[in-house]
């Protein structure tokens, strides 16, 4: 269905979407948005604490008010709108389709010049839970994920860098973030922050309200292995030391 979406047209549907959210927080004080994060917030909790009854009740009770309040937004209600009508679309096309006769497609040979490995990379998209790199030894894949909710523990000094500039990219909602780095290893770091604190190599930053850090070590443009870091959150804290 959505492989037929133009990128153009899907961008505009996003478009759409954003200014219904500034209308119903514009004239109808963001009920529902607040509302949304405080169950979202709920949700998370009570998944922290899911071992307990009390954690059960917040998960459920959360998740399921969390459902209601995203289903009467403007900007939900209008995003299912256009997936059914997407998906009507897709049917009646793809039915047209098959009852005409369609020539066979030419056959060809398509001439590789850069054969390409797929690599299986350290961490997924996770919405909910928290990720860890693994205690034991590993193999490293440079870092780029998004999420929710839940920390990010990465920790260097179970894994060989390359002998060149090593990646981490995190964005994140609402969660804390723990890099460990090896002494002999050169860093940048470039986070941003709505709300949260930030600790990195002994600098603390103890009220981050919407702003953005950018440090690095003294010789990270010259020597490697190296390590850049980029990572944006909504709400939490970041660490960044040595070990």
């Amino acid at each position: 269905m959505f492989h037929r979406l133009t990128t153009d047209k899907f961008n505009l549907i996003l478009i759409i979407g954003v200014i219904l959210f500034i209308i119903e927080i514009a004239f109808f004080q963001g009920g529902m948005i607040i509302a949304s994060l405080f169950f979202g917030g709920m949700t998370y909790f009570g998944w922290k604490k899911f071992h307990h009854l009390y954690g059960k009740i917040l998960f459920w009770g959360g998740a399921i008010s969390l459902f209601f309040s995203i289903f009467n937004m403007l900007a939900i209600r209008f995003f299912i709108i256009v997936v059914i009508i997407l998906f009507i679309f897709d049917y009646m096309k793809s039915k047209n389709e098959t009852d005409r006769i369609v020539p066979k497609p030419r056959e060809f040979q398509e001439i590789i010049l850069d054969p390409i490995i797929e690599l299986k990379p350290l961490f997924d998209h996770k919405f909910f839970d928290d990720q860890k790199t693994e205690d034991a030894a590993y193999q490293w894949r440079d870092i780029n994920i998004h999420g929710a909710f839940g920390n990010r523990v990465i920790d260097l000094s179970n894994t060989v860098l390359p002998h060149d500039t090593a990646v981490i990219s995190i964005r994140h909602l609402i969660g804390n973030i723990e890099i460990y780095v090896p002494y002999d290893v050169e860093v940048s770091i470039h986070h941003s922050s709505i709300f949260g604190r930030a600790h990195i190599f002994g600098k603390h930053h103890w009220n981050l309200m919407n702003k953005t850090l950018l440090y690095q070590t003294e010789n990270y443009h010259q020597a490697i292995p190296r390590v850049k870091i980029v990572t944006s959150i909504l709400s939490g804290d970041i660490e960044v030391k040595r070990i």
